[in-house]
């Protein structure tokens, strides 16, 4: 680790870049300190959630309402289940497509040192396999969920209204649909320095966009986050386990036409703590068409071919994590 002009930076080694392709030829990584942040009791949260939006596809959310406790207890639950024998957690996958899920990331040979549980919102699940005590883990994740979709709903309808739509739910009311395809991630990254010497990878989660609307992410109180800024260089997110961190993803993208942007973002590895993150993805109804909106067109001409959130959710189940997948939906 480097000093820089004031700022601590890791490069990673060339050796290290080449073996592992999700990360090279990326520019040395910079611990940041111009993450966005937005708090959600302030006035002017509308309008810095639109600038984060436009400039980074990312930000920070500080007084959110989501108890502590809430939090707490569910990330403790979950390390339960993570710390339980493989062949008692593999009772519940392999996910197909919910369930639990171990180094494999989707269907095209992506892999990352993470272990996983994906979870739909909107369907009950056989928690009887989840570990000692399924109730109350039925009961955590109820909560936590229910107050995740009312924090991304405020999110959603500050950004209507910093954009200056009339239609203040245009964002929103696709969560609160019945048929809403929204999921809940949990990822559990073991430290580095317990992955078995011959498998000394990096990469957690390698580099991707999240295809839905809205991702809201929580972690505990480990590094490893990092996003991409529009100039290609990589910044590593400072931990913070009481905050959330927004990303636009590629259906807000093409919703704004392209005004905000979806964020490029991957995890690695830490080399002394094993780090937990709870994701909310935010997602329509399978047959809602995902095109600009007219109020955001304003006469000009859209960047992308109309698409149903089933063709797109389908179509990246075909790709590679770091692929382009927006590209194939671009009028130009």
């Amino acid at each position: 680790m480097a000093e820089q002009s004031g700022r601590k930076v890791v490069v990673l080694s060339k050796a290290t870049t080449e073996q592992y392709s999700n990360i090279k030829n990326c520019m040395p990584t910079t611990f940041s300190s111009t993450i966005p942040i937005v708090d959600l009791s302030k006035p002017d949260a509308k309008t810095l959630i639109v600038k984060a939006c436009e400039e980074f596809g990312f930000f920070k959310v500080i007084n959110h309402g989501v108890p502590m406790e809430v939090i707490s207890e569910l990330e403790s639950e979950a390390f339960k289940f993570f710390s339980l024998p493989l062949n008692e957690k593999e009772i519940v996958g392999p996910p197909n497509p919910f369930g639990y899920g171990n180094k494999k990331i989707g269907r095209n040979g992506d892999i990352g040192c993470v272990e996983y549980l994906l979870l739909s919102t909107s369907q009950e699940h056989n928690l009887s396999l989840y570990g000692k005590n399924p109730e109350k883990f039925r009961c955590l994740l109820n909560n936590y969920m229910s107050s995740i979709r009312k924090m991304a709903c405020e999110i959603l309808e500050l950004m209507a209204e910093g954009l200056k739509i009339q239609q203040k739910d245009v964002f929103s009311k696709l969560l609160i649909d019945k048929q809403s395809d929204s999921v809940f991630r949990v990822n559990h990254y073991p430290a580095n320095s317990k992955i078995p010497v011959n498998d000394q990878s990096l990469i957690g989660f390698g580099e991707h966009t999240d295809p839905q609307i809205i991702s809201l992410l929580r972690s505990n109180n480990t590094s490893g986050l990092q996003i991409c800024l529009k100039d290609g260089d990589w910044i590593s997110v400072p931990h913070d386990q009481k905050s959330f961190f927004i990303n636009v993803g590629d259906s807000l993208q093409v919703m704004t036409n392209g005004r905000f942007h979806s964020v490029k973002h991957r995890v690695l590895t830490n080399e002394f703590k094993s780090r937990l993150s709870m994701i909310y993805f935010g997602g329509p109804p399978l047959d809602e068409k995902i095109t600009p909106l007219p109020s955001i067109m304003k006469g000009k001409e859209s960047l992308y071919k109309e698409f149903t959130w089933s063709e797109y959710k389908n179509f990246t189940y075909g790709t590679k994590l770091a692929d382009n997948r927006l590209g194939h939906f671009e009028r130009n």
